[in-house]
């Protein structure tokens, strides 16, 4: 069974609902990103940044997979797929993609400030005096600007197996993550699927500039057909 990665990012979550990272004038839901996701921004005001995370979790609540989320399930049913996704959210896991690997974080989860590997399962407000068993305070598990992405070497050893890559939802123009497609083999395909693509089609590379919703299906539909 071949090797399918998947790099999904906030593109493919847009079309859920969720409000993208960043708008036109580089403020997410109107607060300097530094303010909110960065470990500076955590330092000068915890309240903030707590009420900024419960904002995010509580609308996620409210939002459900999309048919792209749905057809990269599908598509377990010939391909062994692994996703690689740059989103905090669980929609890929919602819609019942078993193999999800996320590099910045998840909402739905918290984690020690004493002990950065204690995790734990989040659903509701996360708020000032909420410790953890070694009474710290506890902070949102997402990956802020000038941290270590601590899955990315995982990312990279999944995408050096890929048989085939799809890209969608996202411009590969923030690093780390945009750094991955590079390791995949030299005589893999790629699939880019944006409606606004950042780079053109080369003998490599086909680019389906298309939404999510519309470019991931028409892929999948192919690809089975093709299986």
């Amino acid at each position: 069974m071949e090797n399918v990665v998947v790099l999904s990012g906030a593109g493919i979550s847009a079309e859920s609902g969720i409000k993208t990272f960043r708008d036109d004038n580089g403020l997410w839901e109107g607060h300097d990103v530094m303010e909110v996701a960065s470990p500076q921004g955590w330092e000068n005001n915890q309240e903030l940044v707590l009420d900024f995370y419960n904002k995010r979790r509580r609308q996620l609540k409210t939002v459900k997979p999309n048919p792209a989320h749905e057809a990269l399930v599908k598509l377990e049913e010939k391909y062994h797929v692994n996703i690689i996704t740059q989103n905090v959210d669980d929609l890929h896991e919602r819609a019942g993609s078993s193999q999800v690997t996320h590099l910045h974080g998840e909402l739905f989860k918290v984690r020690s400030t004493f002990n950065e590997d204690l995790i734990l399962d989040w659903k509701d407000d996360l708020n000032l005096g909420d410790f953890c068993e070694h009474n710290s305070q506890l902070r949102p598990h997402v990956v802020w600007f000038g941290e270590q992405v601590p899955m990315l070497e995982v990312a990279v050893s999944l995408v050096e197996k890929a048989d085939l890559l799809i890209i969608v939802g996202t411009s590969m123009q923030v690093y780390p993550a945009a750094s991955l497609m590079h390791y995949a083999p030299e005589h893999t395909p790629v699939y880019f699927i944006d409606p606004n693509p950042s780079i053109n089609s080369t003998n490599k590379i086909e680019v389906i500039a298309e939404k999510a919703s519309v470019g991931v299906v028409e892929l999948v539909d192919r690809l089975l057909a093709n299986n």
